[in-house]
């Protein structure tokens, strides 16, 4: 018996009856025999991280444009905190930790530059509907590995494109991932609100305040704990729990992300992100070869929208300041 199989004979032994087992994967697109020590979905976390689109989350936006502070979150670092959560309440809860985890990791991959700005941008500008959590996904099966993908597992690549909106991921670690996502997200972007003196902590409604928690980690606690108690055969808060955490989540919407002072730089967002559109729709060829493939089998338009969707908040502005911003001279 190898590595793999004893860690497959050991879910068996210790996971909830309705977690999701390696063994009983739903399988790839393209077959692949199994490997002697990792499981199915250790592979797929595995073949995540070391994506150059994981490591290019580093560079895109969370919630702040630019920011100056090295403290403020990153999509890397958000990736990483939901991440954490998602595996905590798996493991309370005897759900498979290998495939969460994975789902987590993976689940912001196809997120744009400038945040949900260049998402909103970039859907604008396309004729066909333009989502994070399905790019994210497009990244995974069709993007990576120079046009081959990462060839992952059905149930992560569920869990990736159901992470956010709509219908629910088929297993309960894909769920365990959405609930996990809302909670880091809520309160991680409160502490950088604080952080960039667009909020305080006495701004935080005083019943969710009494009800969730006074800092950051009590609020992620509470939550938590809320969810652990709660689900059996699908991932729940209690009725009360979840009625302050979407009052904190309205406080949020209205404070944060509608602050004039927090998102005074995303009025700049269109304009970089039409101007790198226009260009790359008229100057194709100016894009790496295997984008040119793209071109050539799902049209310009799908290409740019890949094209421009893969790039950090850095690489964005660079690019567009070299094509549209005059250089000085120099002899």
């Amino acid at each position: 018996m190898c590595i793999r199989e004893q860690t497959e004979n050991n879910e068996r032994l210790i996971l909830a009856d309705n977690a999701c087992f390696s063994k009983d994967s739903k399988g790839r697109a393209v077959f692949e025999e199994k490997c002697e020590i990792r499981t199915e979905f250790q592979r797929d976390r595995d073949r995540i991280i070391h994506s150059k689109a994981f490591r290019r989350l580093k560079h895109k936006t969370q919630v702040f444009l630019s920011p100056e502070s090295d403290h403020y979150r990153t999509r890397l670092t958000h990736t990483l905190e939901v991440s954490q959560i998602a595996r905590t309440v798996s493991r309370a809860l005897r759900l498979n930790e290998d495939l969460t985890e994975a789902i987590a990791l993976g689940h912001d991959l196809g997120h744009t530059p400038f945040g949900h700005a260049g998402e909103r941008a970039i859907s604008d500008l396309t004729s066909f509907p333009f989502t994070h959590y399905e790019q994210s996904v497009r990244v995974c099966e069709k993007l990576e590995k120079n046009g081959a993908g990462l060839n992952l597992t059905k149930e992560v690549l569920n869990g990736i494109e159901r992470h956010t909106t709509g219908e629910w991921a088929f297993t309960l670690e894909g769920r365990v991932v959405r609930m996990s996502d809302r909670i880091a997200y809520i309160n991680h972007d409160i502490d950088d609100a604080v952080r960039a003196g667009v909020i305080s902590e006495n701004d935080l409604p005083q019943a969710v305040v009494a009800a969730l928690g006074n800092t950051k980690g009590e609020r992620i606690n509470t939550l938590v704990n809320s969810v652990v108690k709660n689900s059996k055969n699908d991932i729940l808060m209690d009725k009360a729990t979840e009625k302050y955490y979407n009052l904190l989540h309205e406080f949020l919407f209205e404070a944060v992300y509608k602050n004039p002072v927090a998102k005074s730089e995303e009025t700049k967002v269109f304009g970089i992100v039409e101007g790198l559109f226009k260009y790359y729709m008229n100057n194709p060829r100016k894009m790496s070869q295997e984008y040119m493939k793209i071109c050539e089998n799902e049209g310009k338009e799908r290409a740019v929208a890949d094209y421009i969707a893969g790039m950090t908040d850095h690489y964005a502005i660079t690019v567009y300041s070299d094509i549209y911003i005059p250089k000085a001279w120099s002899i």
